[in-house]
């Protein structure tokens, strides 16, 4: 009795332009991947940005309530990210002296 494997992968094809492929090959090798690599993972992180966005968030009526009632609040700051805010990028840093 065999038997049969299933298999994992599923091939893909697409026709592109040669500008396409170069473009894809440049930045592929940048960050030193295959193209196969590259693009897989650009496909799935731009697919998974598509489910993200349309994702339905659901809750019950007490809870949308609540919600509600945090976002009308008034805004209140963090002391740590305005202290991250208030200083100077590390490029500005040194401006002015000298």
């Amino acid at each position: 009795m065999s038997a049969t494997a299933h298999r994992k992968d599923h091939p893909l094809s697409m026709r592109m332009p040669d500008s396409d492929i170069a473009l894809i090959d440049r930045a592929a090798a940048l960050r030193g991947r295959s193209r196969t690599d590259f693009v897989r993972d650009a496909a799935v992180r731009a697919a998974e940005e598509v489910l993200m966005e349309s994702g339905l968030v659901r809750m019950s009526e007490e809870g949308f309530a609540e919600f509600m009632v945090v976002l009308s609040a008034p805004a209140t700051a963090v002391a740590p990210m305005v202290e991250i805010l208030r200083r100077p990028a590390p490029w500005e840093q040194g401006k002015g002296q000298g």
